[in-house]
């Protein structure tokens, strides 16, 4: 994924929300993801080990986009 993409995709197609892309965590693990001030809206990426492998994916590009939610 280019680093230029900042927003989630799923977030935006499937919720209607434009919002940035940030690392978020749940009981399943670390990955890039979206939320609001409600929650977590959409996850955009596979998981993570660690919140800085998911942090350093965001900030390299290095991580694949999610098709489905």
């Amino acid at each position: 994924m280019p680093r230029s993409i900042s927003f989630g995709h799923l977030a935006l197609n499937y919720a209607g929300k434009y919002l940035p892309l940030e690392v978020l965590h749940s009981a399943a693990g670390h990955y890039i993801g979206t939320r609001d001030w409600e929650g977590p809206v959409s996850r955009e990426s596979e998981y993570f080990r660690s919140a800085a492998a998911a942090q350093q994916a965001l900030a390299r590009g290095g991580w694949t986009q999610l098709r489905n939610p």
